[in-house]
């Protein structure tokens, strides 16, 4: 008879978050496909437990995946498991659940920690429906472009983000999204775990003079819609810009990029707000 396929949480920072039933689990397998060997085992030899290990990640799926599903079908129990957190929620694991499902295999997912589910829980913004998009993209352009994908989305939106791109990301976020509620979850589980809540802006200049580091996860507000300007509210929001000394091609793309408008016609309207201005 074929075995199964276990997909095994593991902690996210504090080792007492693993379930006794993912234990149970670890210790009964044939093999655990790990995300990092070397970093499981350090798990496996906390809680004393000799299984053997082989490595499934990110750079070796579409080739491992289909060993690992043929040595279930031939009677072997699996247990996948990441470097932290349920496999397969921005981490490895999709092609093998994926190839299992194709090839008949049993699929067993045990509950377990999430730096989502936690960060979300915690962060005091609305949770009855929410939008879990990962990892954004590295490069700034391709970021600024999912970011105006996402900006009239009514669902609050999850993030995960490496630390030397929060304050890149931030800023991306402030000019596309505005000033939204936001929550920075640092560390989760872990002995510096650390909730930063504000404005965006507000959590920007909580962050202006330290260098972050860990693990972060960015929870924000969905749209309530308000980012539909109007003429009115945008001549005000531009005024009180350049009375701060904005130039203006930065408003025009600021307020272009934020509500979606040609950057062309903000630019048009901020030099007469700018001469009606001048000419007082």
């Amino acid at each position: 008879m074929a075995g199964r396929l276990y997909i095994v949480p593991t902690p996210i920072g504090n080792l007492e978050d693993i379930t006794l039933r993912a234990l149970r689990i670890l210790k009964e397998v044939d093999l655990i496909a790990a995300e990092d060997t070397r970093h499981t085992q350090h798990l496996l030899t906390h809680f004393g437990i000799d299984r053997p290990l082989t490595s499934y990640h990110d750079h070796n799926e579409r080739e491992k995946a289909q060993a690992l599903v043929e040595r279930i079908e031939n009677g072997a129990n699996v247990a996948l498991v990441s470097d932290a957190g349920t496999p397969g929620i921005a981490d490895p694991g999709f092609r093998l659940v994926v190839a299992a499902i194709r090839a008949g295999i049993q699929i067993v997912p045990l509950p377990g920690a999430s730096a989502l589910a936690a960060a979300l829980s915690a962060s005091g913004l609305p949770t009855d429906r929410f939008l879990f998009e990962g990892f954004l993209p590295a490069k700034k352009q391709e970021r600024k472009n999912k970011l105006k994908e996402l900006r009239d989305c009514a669902s609050t939106l999850v993030f995960y983000e490496a630390p030397h791109r929060l304050n890149d990301t931030l800023g991306d976020m402030q000019q596309i999204l505005g000033e939204r509620a936001i929550v920075i979850a640092r560390e989760v589980s872990k002995v510096h775990e650390e909730f930063l809540r504000g404005t965006v802006s507000e959590v920007i200049h909580q962050l202006a003079a330290r260098d972050v580091k860990g693990e972060v996860t960015i929870v924000v507000h969905g749209s309530t819609g308000e980012s539909r300007v109007t003429e009115e509210q945008l001549r005000s929001d531009i005024q009180r810009l350049i009375s701060e000394g904005v130039g203006v091609k930065e408003i025009s793309e600021l307020f272009g990029e934020r509500y979606g408008l040609s950057k062309r016609e903000v630019y048009r309207l901020t030099l007469a707000v700018k001469s009606r201005k001048g000419a007082k």
